[in-house]
Formats: C-alpha cells, sequence, structure tokens
C-alpha cells in the first residue's frame, strides 16, 4: 500500500515511516520547514 506521512521529520512521524517500511509499504513523506 502506498502511504501519505505529513510531519516526517518529526519524531512520530519518522518512527510511523520506519514501521510501515518495514512492513513492506510504500511511503511518501511530506514535512514543513518554516
Amino acid at each position: 500500500m502506498k502511504i501519505l506521512v505529513t510531519g516526517i521529520a518529526g519524531f512520530i512521524g519518522s518512527h510511523t515511516a520506519d514501521a510501515l517500511l518495514k512492513r513492506g509499504d510504500r511511503v511518501v513523506g511530506v514535512d514543513n520547514f518554516n
């Protein structure tokens, strides 16, 4: 499954993306550094 994770640079977003990748999902991450 392809999943969009917002706030990927933060603690929760990065750990969520890592878990999703480990289970075989495709991850697209977006964050705002302003």
